[in-house]
């Protein structure tokens, strides 16, 4: 009956917030800095005290492998600090003397005394965490607003009886308009349609957590895309090498591999990924390697010193001298990627350009967006202008926010709003939560961070960012259905009182239209939404 399953759509409700509520708790307990003890380091010999002692303008030191507790100001050594939790970026950025850290982010290699500028509740990290818990989702579904309209046309059917009645002096005209109503066919075809669209977006491999956010993602005028895990894969790879002196392109990436294939650095496992996908054998020909931390590698070879790392290592520790004219070509050719510089007898052998392409279908997935009516599209990134703009020139993409922190992600999203568009965010890391959780409706990716999944409203388990587009004609789609099904309820139902007013039609015949016209358009409202045609996009 009618009244059963609304009472299965209002526990279906309530367990729904109850979800929600719990993956908040869920979300900001696991993004929350977890160190009781740091290494004090304000001079002398480190101590070991609880961080709850930290005071504002203490020295710590982090070493290899440490989350970063603080916000700080680095003030002695260098490191490799990985900083995903703030920008979203894979790869780890080379920090020395004066250089701000955040709480959150991890030490890859080196070592670090931090000066502390903020503690506790004051560090960004915490302001991330309160950015995602008072970010209010108000999304107000059509099925909502279905309920509310159905249950308020019902006194409506008892004022029409007793007019009826009154007007006519006839019990049997007014019973048949008692037997009319609007609200069952409202109440049940609203939530079949919602219910069947949510399936149909399952079986295409779309996970959506509810009918408000395929309403919002019909709605959507602007899509925000983070770059890196979601135009791009995340994952680095050998895009360039620039050969030098005597070196060809096959022996300089032959070197580079042998040397840093015993390295379980990102940026090793791009060099050597590389060598091999070229089909370039590397016979391991050098002496015992050294790993200077945060710097680079030397060994060897041939009896010459061979090194490769960041120009710092090699140009000024190493003492290697590279021409302005060497430099022009490489800045030239790597673009925006990143440089790794090979060096051997003291001289440039090569450089290998590393980057992070974009996804083999997200040009296709943004053209798809524009075709379908997404009027702006933005990229926003904690990576570099440099790297930004090259990605977003071969996406067409026109907007485009570099450098962006978490917190900047979110206001910038509040801004969007606040212009009067409505926005969907796709992300996929722990920085883009606080973005995700602002946005209209969310998207995560099936390889996001586990917490992006848990605030997205929308997870693409297949991977492929066309299925947005499918997202997109699948909820316009029923949107139309809805509104069709109202105006189709509207009509047919008005002309039943009408019919049964002016005494055309007996009572048990209206009853046995208006519940054959229910039955109908709730069987039209479980129909497939898409054709077979449309898996192509």
């Amino acid at each position: 009956t009618a009244s059963t399953i609304m009472l299965m759509l209002s526990v279906s409700s309530l367990l729904e917030d109850y979800t929600r509520a719990r993956t908040k708790a869920v979300l900001t307990s696991s993004l929350a800095v977890k160190a009781d003890k740091v290494w004090l380091a304000n001079g002398g010999e480190d101590v070991l005290i609880p961080i709850n002692e930290l005071k504002i303008g203490d020295k710590i030191r982090v070493r290899t492998g440490s989350v970063i507790p603080v916000d700080g100001e680095i003030t002695d050594g260098e490191a490799y600090i990985n900083e995903a939790s703030m920008t979203g970026e894979p790869l780890a950025a080379m920090k020395s003397v004066n250089a701000t850290v955040f709480a959150g982010t991890v030490v890859e290699e080196g070592s670090v005394v931090v000066k502390v500028r903020a503690v506790s509740s004051d560090t960004k990290i915490q302001k991330i965490i309160e950015l995602i818990d008072s970010s209010e989702n108000l999304k107000a579904g059509i099925q909502s607003r279905a309920e509310r309209l159905a249950d308020g046309i019902v006194p409506f059917s008892f004022i029409g009886f007793g007019l009826t009645l009154l007007l006519t002096r006839s019990i049997t005209r007014a019973v048949s308009l008692l037997m009319v109503d609007y609200s069952c066919a409202i109440k049940l075809s609203a939530p079949i349609a919602v219910i069947s669209a949510l399936r149909e977006a399952a079986d295409r491999n779309i996970t959506v957590k509810g009918g408000k956010y395929l309403e919002a993602f019909a709605a959507a005028d602007t899509i925000v895309f983070d770059k890196t895990g979601t135009l791009t894969n995340a994952e680095p790879v050998l895009d360039k090498v620039i050969p030098f002196g005597d070196y060809s392109e096959e022996e300089a990436l032959r070197t580079a591999a042998c040397i840093e294939e015993h390295f379980p650095h990102s940026m090793a496992r791009a060099i050597v990924k590389g060598a091999e996908e070229r089909g370039v054998v590397h016979a391991e020909e050098h002496a015992e390697v050294n790993y200077i931390v945060a710097h680079g590698i030397a060994t060897t070879l041939h009896g010459k010193r061979a090194v490769i790392g960041s120009r710092h290592f090699v140009c000024e520790d190493e003492g290697v001298v590279i021409t302005a004219e060497q430099q022009a070509e490489i800045d030239k050719t790597a673009g925006a990627s990143s440089v790794i510089y090979l060096a051997v007898g003291n001289k440039l052998a090569g450089a290998l350009c590393i980057n992070d392409p974009p996804r083999k279908e997200a040009k296709e997935a943004v053209l798809l967006m524009k075709k379908s009516g997404i009027k702006n599209i933005v990229m926003l990134t904690g990576d570099g202008n440099s790297a930004a703009q090259t990605i977003a020139n071969r996406l067409g993409i026109t907007e485009v926010h570099a450098q962006v922190l978490p917190e900047e992600k979110y206001s910038h999203i509040e801004r969007l709003k606040a212009k009067g568009r409505r926005v969907i965010m796709v992300g996929d890391g722990i920085n883009d939560a606080p973005a995700l959780a602002a946005a209209d409706v969310s998207v995560a990716m099936s390889d996001a961070s586990d917490i992006a999944k848990e605030t997205a409203d929308i997870t693409l388990r297949g991977a492929r960012l066309t299925e947005l587009a499918v997202l997109r004609l699948l909820s316009e789609r029923l949107m139309e259905r809805i509104n069709s099904n109202y105006r189709f309820i509207l009509a047919f139902n008005t002309a039943l009182l009408a019919l049964g007013f002016f005494g055309v039609i007996t009572p048990s015949f209206s009853a046995l239209l208006h519940n054959g016209s229910t039955i109908a358009i709730c069987a039209k409202s479980m129909t497939p939404l898409l054709g077979n045609g449309d898996a192509a996009l």
